[in-house]
């Protein structure tokens, strides 16, 4: 007769097991993911073996050295992760409950418009708020921190999202008006009332045409029958507005990355290009660490503050 073994010992095995399945999940590799335990492959592989018996499914499709996720295994990842997740900060989270963040990391994604334009104050205000939390800026495009995400090598990104996939949340914190942007001594400079029609005979200068920004103002564009022609492709609104002072073109910027100080004229877009959000991009189903929702939840303050100074605008 088999000995019943104590409910206790089931439940601490199953967590073993979630842990040896997520971490397996995540390699794609059963002799990586016990390289990232610092367990033996047999140890893992048995624990993988244990939760698909007890279970009465598979998890894993195996060909080879490489494993995938099976339909059941892709839902069980789905649920287990952030458990596992939440297992692993437990600490962390019941110290932060009562105010004590004392420790930790911080990954942060973002493009280098929003590394060198937005984060600023809210990196120095977490900084001072949190001094014994190590922040690290990954300064990369969409695409990449998107890659980070799925990879959990980054916590959250900051940026703009046009269209998002549906393993990805995005909720919008912060928004900036559109501004043409020209040399003091361009024919538009001075002209009132301008319209997106005015700017099409000139060249604009852009960011890269893999980035956001070029399909946001294709769309735009496009809603009023228009194109628009591009004389440069530039990296770095610093350097589009060097090369604008220049009289190499013209551009349209969001402006945030605008201080008052540079050398050329400003029209307000408002009347025909919505606002650009900027916010939190996290993957779906992620647990946040204490960090990273303290972080979230100073940007949070400050969008309900802009909210609210744009209502009383308009009262």
């Amino acid at each position: 007769m088999t000995e019943k073994l104590p409910q206790f010992y089931y439940k601490q095995n199953r967590l073993k097991q979630l842990k040896a399945f997520c971490a397996a999940a995540k390699c794609g590799s059963v002799s990586l993911a016990a390289e990232s335990l610092f367990l033996s492959q047999p140890t893992v592989t048995l624990q993988i073996q244990a939760l698909e018996r007890e279970m009465d499914v598979t998890l894993f499709e195996r060909r080879g050295p490489k494993i995938t996720l099976t339909p059941e295994g892709v839902v069980l990842n789905q649920i287990a992760q952030p458990l596992v997740d939440g297992i692993e900060g437990l600490e962390e989270s019941f110290h932060a409950h009562f105010g004590k963040l004392e420790t930790g990391e911080l990954n942060i994604a973002a493009g280098e418009s929003t590394t060198l334009y937005i984060l600023p104050k809210y990196i120095k205000r977490f900084s001072e708020a949190y001094p014994g939390i190590q922040i690290k800026l990954h300064n990369v495009t969409g695409r990449d921190g998107m890659t980070m995400l799925r990879a959990d090598e980054a916590d959250l990104a900051i940026g703009s999202m046009l269209e998002v996939p549906d393993d990805i949340i995005y909720r919008q914190s912060l928004s900036f008006s559109h501004t043409l942007i020209t040399p003091l001594d361009h024919p538009l400079a001075n002209k009132e009332n301008i319209t997106l029609e005015d700017i099409c005979p000139y060249g604009l200068i852009l960011p890269p045409r893999h980035l956001a920004t070029w399909r946001f103002l294709e769309w735009v564009f496009s809603q009023s029958g228009l194109k628009f022609s591009v004389s440069l492709e530039a990296g770095g609104w610093e350097i589009i507005k060097k090369y604008v002072a220049l009289g190499m073109g013209v551009s349209i910027v969001t402006d945030v990355c605008l201080t008052g100080e540079e050398a050329l004229a400003r029209k307000s877009l408002d009347k025909f290009i919505p606002k650009r959000s900027y916010g939190v991009v996290v993957r779906k189903g992620k647990f946040l660490n204490p960090q990273s929702q303290a972080f979230i939840d100073m940007i949070d303050a400050d969008f309900f503050k802009q909210m609210e100074e744009t209502s009383n605008l308009t009262k």
